[in-house]
């Protein structure tokens, strides 16, 4: 009897351990996936777990479909859009970012690199759409027929494919255009995400170009302009288009409008070439587009010749979003180029990927320290792995 409690006292730990390996794998795998793994692949998962390489269990998990095609697109969609809602079609925007992580590219070139993703039109119906600058059916098409982006999603230059497209317009979609020449976006216009059709079209109509920041601060370093507000900084850039005088008093102007426009105003120049038109991105170099200068309120407010633009956000307060290289020069590239740099960009992914895998906001602080840990891992070498990140902090949570 003695030996045999002896002999029970040393299998239950072990029985333990071998179950526990298996919930947290099975629990990573939701996550991860959406959805319960194979028998098999959670074997696998909870062997590697009970070696010590979660993080090796969720990189297996990580290669199913699901990840891709219902979590990663699900977390993706409300960055590509003004609602920032889950419920609007598969586009060009949400392509591109699945299909950076997907071939684990530097996740940070999202915002200033020529690259594209389309669906490779083999795997589709005979009858289905290829890409197009004016509208989003190939991808809202293969999105219906269940494509499996992870397999389907084929890499490209954004440059080769808007041009081509453009190519294909004719005369009365020009005419519509307001004899605007169309022309694609060259090499040096693209700006990763920013620059595809659905960024665009969120982003660049109507308004005064003003979106595109906004929402690169939203969704890339989480942070709205009230978050980033300072009545400190030089407000020569301010537009025509923003009263100075608003209610009849100019303090209102010089004691809240100027925290946000001063620093908003000095950076949209970057998009002055840009619009969205007769359902396409529209970049007509060296010409400023009409609405940069509208609404002349006040007729001493700066007004936008180039597309030069100057981060007067880079010093005072705000220095600590951790600017790193150039704070001023031309274009769309360049401004995502800087943004892209940032050390809030790294932690701002980190945090939203701990809120994706571990199902919670990190708020106390021994999730803050890992969160920091995570962005250190995340820009280490420049690397910028996603799916590294991923799988790291989910390792780091599934207990």
């Amino acid at each position: 009897m003695k030996n045999f409690l002896l002999l029970m006292a040393m299998l239950i730990p072990s029985a333990l351990v071998h179950a526990g390996s298996r919930e947290i794998a099975y629990k990573l795998h939701n996550r991860l996936t959406s959805v319960p793994p194979k028998p098999a692949v959670l074997d696998q998962m909870a062997a590697l777990i009970e070696s010590g390489d979660a993080q090796g269990a969720a990189e297996l998990a990580m290669e199913n479909p699901n990840f891709y095609n219902l979590t990663l697109k699900n977390w993706i969609k409300p960055w590509s859009n003004q609602d920032q809602s889950v419920r609007v079609q598969m586009n060009d925007y949400v392509a591109t970012i699945l299909g950076v992580i997907r071939d684990d590219l530097p996740f940070n070139s999202i915002l200033h690199d020529d690259i594209i993703y389309t669906v490779n039109l083999s795997s589709l119906a005979a009858n289905s759409r290829a890409y197009a600058m004016n509208n989003n059916d190939h991808y809202s098409g293969a999105e219906s027929q269940n494509s499996d982006f992870k397999a389907t999603l084929v890499r490209a230059k954004q440059s080769d494919v808007t041009v081509a497209a453009a190519a294909v317009f004719n005369a009365a979609q020009m005419a519509a255009m307001n004899n605007d020449r169309q022309t694609g976006l060259p090499a040096e216009a693209t700006a990763g995400v920013t620059t595809t059709r659905n960024g665009a079209a969120n982003y660049f109509s109507a308004g005064t170009n003003r979106r595109p920041n906004r929402f690169i601060f939203i969704n890339y370093l989480c942070k709205d302009y009230e978050d980033v507000h300072d009545i400190t900084i030089p407000d020569f850039r301010v537009g025509r288009d923003v009263e100075r005088n608003p209610g009849g008093d100019s303090r209102t102007f010089k004691n809240r409008c100027v925290g946000c426009h001063a620093g908003q105003d000095a950076l949209r120049g970057a998009y002055a070439f840009y619009d969205f038109n007769n359902d396409a991105i529209l970049y007509t170099p060296t010409q400023v587009r009409g609405k940069m200068n509208q609404n002349n309120y006040y007729p001493q407010g700066f007004v936008t010749t180039n597309d030069s633009w100057i981060n007067t956000w880079a010093t005072g307060q705000n220095a600590s979003l951790g600017w790193r290289g150039e704070t001023s020069g031309n274009g769309a590239k360049s401004v995502g180029m800087m943004f892209s740099k940032t050390r809030a960009f790294s932690e701002c992914m980190a945090k939203k990927v701990f809120k994706l895998v571990c199902i919670k906001d990190a708020k106390s602080p021994e999730d803050l320290a890992s969160v920091e840990l995570n962005a250190n891992s995340f820009e280490a070498n420049n690397e910028y792995s996603m799916k590294k990140l991923i799988a790291k902090t989910s390792a780091g949570c599934a207990k």
